[in-house]
């Protein structure tokens, strides 16, 4: 028989502090709290077909193909129906406030910021010597050896040394600003002189410039950048005041 081990809301809260995630909640609770204010102040309200729209979305993205699947996510959450349908008109209530303050800024927001979104396939091999990254700059060049066989020689990570180098599609805020400056200077596909950072040597081949498109995930993403920054902005506004409990009773 398997020993029964009780665990109160004490022991959730104190766990919580234990473990460093005080500072955590309580930015969660007064994000919360803001949105809920600032949908109150502009009349921002949900409606049922929002609401179910939202809980289906949510359902989708966890896998909740039943009713049954989703009983299970509820019990393993600790979530009562009434509360996980407070989180959903969470969800819902600021996705609707982000649409409500930066759906006419995003278009103009993009094309302000739009190299921000720029991304770039690249190669890439970090070395320790600037005089060794300018021999196989040369040696590249020359064709006497190819970018890979640099990658293969000096790559130490084994996935990436299999992949030549091959970093993916990189964006602009994913860069060192010193090679931002060389690779969005450059006309691919280009191998780059050596560029110095304090990571090291940087080798880069550059295939191929890509322009982004303001399409319904990137809109997304832009939204939520926002909505975040002005979280973050009405946060330091706002004076936590801790109250014991029962003190509203």
């Amino acid at each position: 028989m398997s020993k029964v081990i009780p665990i109160t809301q004490e022991d959730i809260l104190q766990q919580v502090k234990l473990t460093g995630k005080m500072p955590e909640l309580i930015e969660g609770i007064v994000a919360g709290k803001i949105i809920k204010d600032a949908a109150a102040e502009m009349d921002i309200t949900v409606e049922t077909e929002e609401l179910q729209e939202a809980a289906d979305k949510f359902r989708l993205m966890k896998k909740l193909a039943s009713a049954e699947a989703t009983w299970k996510w509820l019990e393993e959450q600790g979530l009562s129906l009434d509360e996980f349908e407070d989180m959903i008109h969470n969800v819902a209530i600021s996705s609707k406030l982000a649409a409500h303050l930066f759906g006419e800024k995003l278009e103009p927001y993009f094309f302000e910021h739009k190299l921000d979104y720029t991304g770039v396939v690249m190669y890439e091999v970090i070395l320790e010597d600037e005089d060794v990254a300018m021999e196989l700059f040369y040696a590249i060049q020359e064709k006497e050896m190819s970018f890979s066989d640099v990658a293969h020689k000096y790559i130490q990570d084994t996935e990436l040394r299999r992949q030549g180098g091959y970093k993916g599609v990189v964006n602009r805020k994913k860069m060192k600003p010193e090679v931002s400056a060389a690779v969005f200077a450059a006309q691919p596909p280009q191998l780059l002189k050596p560029i110095v950072t304090s990571r090291g040597v940087h080798l880069i081949f550059l295939e191929e410039i890509i322009e982004p498109k303001l399409d319904n995930l990137l809109r997304w993403q832009i939204g939520c950048q926002l909505f975040d920054e002005w979280l973050k902005q009405r946060s330091k506004e706002v004076e936590v005041s801790y109250l014991s409990a029962g003190a509203n009773e």
